[in-house]
């Protein structure tokens, strides 16, 4: 049974955001500092992977410990969402955004002086870790500040636009600040930003936290979902990045995150007050927006990987080219987030994500049929235009459904979960395209006989297989959102009504 802010209680809170600076003053400043702190988190997931190859030639890194300096700081992310989104929730949310970004400076600071890959690894867990609680927080602040209809479905487009163009703009980013200043800014670019943002932030937004706060707190349900989510992250990993890991390790590494899972799941029937209560699955489009976001984030991030590989070990671009490329897709990105979020105050959430999620699907079948002479302009450009626009349709309608409906004490559990699936999603796709996408590279590059272009149609077929997993993550997600999302227009809705 779904719990309800009392009219006096919602009264308190609504005279408390005003006499704390709410959007009554100035929304435009508070939209803009929220987004900021979602931009930074969002960016250094991408950012870090053009500088890999530099990196490991200087700091001596093997091919092994590399590809934690990219997942570890997923897996802290992913893993403690739910935690950090709780202890928003509880603590307050913008204190946890100032925690979040002073841990997000310092860390930051000890990666670019990093001088062995196990400093860098730990400053990248730091970052996760920071990344985690100024998600969440800054999100369920952005959803207190905005009320339900119009004022919310405008600025969680602007959040769904950055989130999607922050994801393209770090391989940019971190193509351009390698081959200048050097890798090392890739880090110390994030020192300023967040000390400033953490001193400021009394004087743009108001604290928030939820009316009814409790002095017990789940510690089991938080420790067991964390292990357990980090696990299942780092073993999808394994799959893709290290093939010497054993299949003992990497089965057992799913049979025990499963258990921890499971295990969370019996620790929140039984909780005087549970991590995630689960009555709030009860409501369907929270349902269908955590499930979606795990398909369109399988897509997304399959999207990036397996196109800069293409472009680079096909096509033969640099890295900063293969960045470069990605710019139409980040302006597209930020174009169909944009529209969505105008045509969301007039139309439903469904049918706005339901053309998003066929367009990104459209675009992956041209990237499948791309041939391993692809001109850019006209094979490459057109569908990552596509994709581009499919990508911002996409993530600002299902920003909306996640938290149609959500209570004010439960914004940081929709927070956490929203980001989580996200998380999740990234790291499952990225799994499932790659093995079956690789399952006959050996095959290939044999029957190759090392001729160059064998080779790289050998390749191609690899990448062409990736991409038609991927496409079919996008007609999944439209699938699922005809059959399970409600059909609810969010600016029809009450604060605090349930969505039916």
């Amino acid at each position: 049974m779904s719990v309800q802010e009392s009219p006096s209680s919602s009264a308190a809170s609504t005279s408390a955001a005003k006499r704390d600076g709410g959007p009554a003053h100035r929304p435009g400043l508070i939209l803009a500092f929220l987004c900021l702190a979602g931009f930074m988190t969002f960016l250094d997931v991408s950012i870090v992977n053009v500088a890999l190859p530099t990196i490991e030639d200087e700091l001596h890194i093997s091919q092994t410990a590399l590809q934690y300096v990219v997942t570890t700081y997923g897996m802290l992310l992913g893993g403690f969402l739910l935690l950090t989104g709780r202890l928003a929730d509880t603590l307050g949310r913008r204190r946890m955004l100032q925690t979040g970004l002073v841990l997000f400076a310092v860390s930051s600071l000890l990666a670019g002086l990093a001088q062995n890959s196990a400093m860098l690894i730990g400053a990248r867990a730091g970052q996760g870790l920071a990344a985690a609680f100024m998600a969440t927080a800054a999100l369920s602040l952005l959803t207190n500040n905005f009320e339900e209809g119009p004022a919310r479905n405008k600025a969680l487009g602007v959040w769904g636009a950055l989130s999607g163009v922050a994801a393209v703009a770090g391989v940019t980013l971190g193509g351009l600040l390698t081959d200048g200043p050097g890798w090392r800014w890739i880090f110390f670019i994030n020192v300023p930003i967040g000390l400033v943002g953490a001193l400021v932030a009394p004087m743009i937004v108001g604290e928030s936290r939820s009316a009814e706060r409790t002095r017990s707190f789940d510690v089991a349900g938080a420790v067991v979902l964390t292990a357990g989510l980090i696990l299942l992250i780092f073993t999808l990993g394994q799959t893709v990045d290290d093939s010497d890991v054993p299949m003992a390790r990497i089965y057992g590494g799913f049979a025990l995150s499963a258990l921890l899972l499971i295990g969370f799941l019996l620790i929140e029937r039984r909780a005087a007050a549970p991590l995630m209560p689960l009555r709030v699955f009860r409501r369907p489009s929270l349902r269908a927006a955590n499930i979606i976001a795990i398909l369109l984030l399988g897509t997304c991030v399959s999207l990036f990987f397996f196109a800069s590989l293409f472009m680079q070990q096909v096509l033969d671009y640099s890295a900063i080219t293969t960045g470069l490329a990605y710019v139409p897709l980040a302006l597209t990105t930020a174009v169909g987030a944009g529209i969505a979020s105008q045509v969301v105050t007039k139309v439903a959430a469904k049918p706005v994500l339901m053309t998003g999620l066929t367009l990104v699907g459209t675009g992956m079948l041209l990237l499948w049929r791309a041939p391993s002479d692809a001109a850019y302009l006209v094979d490459l450009l057109p569908a990552f235009i596509i994709c581009g626009l499919g990508l911002g349709a996409s993530f600002v309608p299902l920003q909306i459904s996640a938290f149609a409906g959500s209570e004010e004490h439960e914004s940081g559990l929709a927070a956490g979960l929203i980001n989580t699936s996200q998380e999740i999603g990234g790291a499952l796709g990225l799994a499932v395209a790659a093995t079956y996408a690789f399952r006959r590279i050996d095959e290939l590059e044999a029957q190759s006989k090392g001729v160059p272009e064998l080779v790289d149609q050998a390749r191609t077929t690899v990448f062409h297989d990736a991409f038609l997993i991927s496409a079919g993550f996008a007609a999944a997600g439209l699938l699922v959102t005809l059959v399970l999302l409600p059909l609810t227009r969010a600016k029809d809705l009450p604060t605090g009504a349930p969505v039916a």
